[in-house]
Formats: C-alpha cells, sequence, structure tokens
C-alpha cells in the first residue's frame, strides 16, 4: 500500500518553466541587450581614446626625459616617417642628423591608431615629415634652432556635433617643452584650441 506522505509526494508537479515564461525572458534579454551593447561600444571607444592620448602623452615626456638625462637631442617621429596614424618612435639623436639612424637609441615604439580614431598635428608635427625635437634643456624645438610650440588632436570618427567636442583630446605641448593634454568644452575654447602658438 501506498502511504499518504508517498501519494502528496507523487502529486508534485514538476518544476520548469513554461513557454510564455521563456518568451518573456528571452524578450527582456534582447530588451537589455540593444541598451547594453551601444552603451559597451562607447565605453571601448573612450578607453581607445583616452589609452592612446595617453601613450602620446608618455612618449612626449620619455622624449623629453631622455634629451634631459643624456644631454642630448631627442625626438619622436611617426613609425613610417610620414603618418602619426602608424605610430611613434622615441629615440635620442646621437649623431644630431634630425632623423632617425642606426647609431641613435630607440627608447621605444608604439602600435598603429584604430580605425575608430583620427589624429593630426600642427607645428613641426605636421607637414610630410613630422616631428616632435627636444633639446638638453627640455625645450621644444625645430631643426632650425628656434622655439617650438605644437598640438596635437586626437578624436573619435564615429560622433559628431557637439558630441565630437567631448570626445576630443588635445595633447598641447609648449616652447619650454611641458605637454598637457586638455578637452575642448565648445568650438571657441581658447583654453583648449588647435593653434600652435596657444598653450
Amino acid at each position: 500500500a501506498v502511504s499518504v506522505l508517498e501519494m502528496k509526494r507523487l502529486r508534485v508537479p514538476t518544476q520548469g518553466f513554461t513557454l510564455i515564461e521563456l518568451m518573456v525572458t528571452m524578450a527582456l534579454a534582447a530588451i537589455l541587450m540593444s541598451v547594453a551593447v551601444p552603451s559597451f561600444t562607447t565605453f571601448m571607444r573612450n578607453a581607445e581614446l583616452t589609452s592612446f592620448t595617453n601613450t602620446l602623452l608618455a612618449a612626449v615626456n620619455a622624449a623629453r626625459g631622455e634629451a634631459m638625462k643624456r644631454g642630448r637631442y631627442a625626438m619622436v617621429v611617426p613609425k613610417d616617417g610620414s603618418s602619426w596614424d602608424s605610430g611613434w618612435t622615441v629615440f635620442v639623436d646621437i649623431d644630431r642628423s634630425q632623423s632617425l639612424t642606426a647609431g641613435d637609441i630607440t627608447i621605444f615604439t608604439s602600435e598603429p591608431k584604430t580605425n575608430a580614431l583620427s589624429i593630426r598635428g600642427n607645428g613641426s608635427a605636421s607637414g610630410s615629415t613630422p616631428y616632435i625635437m627636444y633639446d638638453a634643456s627640455g625645450y621644444s624645438k625645430l631643426k632650425n634652432g628656434s622655439f617650438s610650440a605644437l598640438t596635437f588632436e586626437i578624436k573619435r570618427n564615429d560622433v559628431t556635433g557637439t558630441e565630437l567636442l567631448t570626445q576630443t583630446r588635445r595633447l598641447k605641448i609648449a616652447s619650454t617643452g611641458r605637454p598637457r593634454i586638455c578637452t575642448p568644452k565648445t568650438s571657441s575654447d581658447t583654453t583648449c584650441n588647435y593653434t600652435a602658438s596657444a598653450f
């Protein structure tokens, strides 16, 4: 004979999801994904912008530091010699040729930028053979020996309008050699403008 306790145990329904519950759960997951994926992409693009800008700042600081430490000129040049898109090389100009040659000391090189970013420079950081050069006192110089201020602009390619300003970074190098990073808040922001002379 089957006891009362066993009868109750047999009557307990099997636990699980109904088809309707499963469909509702899938619909909610799809809604959450549609909100989360764009936010994650924005987060990743912002991280790329920050990382790339900080890497360039580190390169500039390394060149300036090595120039003062070794008492020689140090430079930052595009890895391919013409475009900052290719990344850059930091080196000490041992033979004073004002270009990267076999006898120079390479400090480090960077990776190329991602397609989501664009970079441009003015002053000595523009043209067909752009460069940044520091003398032994840590001053930013041109190849003709005069002092030089310059600005880099790094921005995201996937945004426009007012959002583009908040997704733009400018690396400004004073003629004294001191670099700083800023974010333009408006197109007329004079504290973070894209000019070679203003700092």
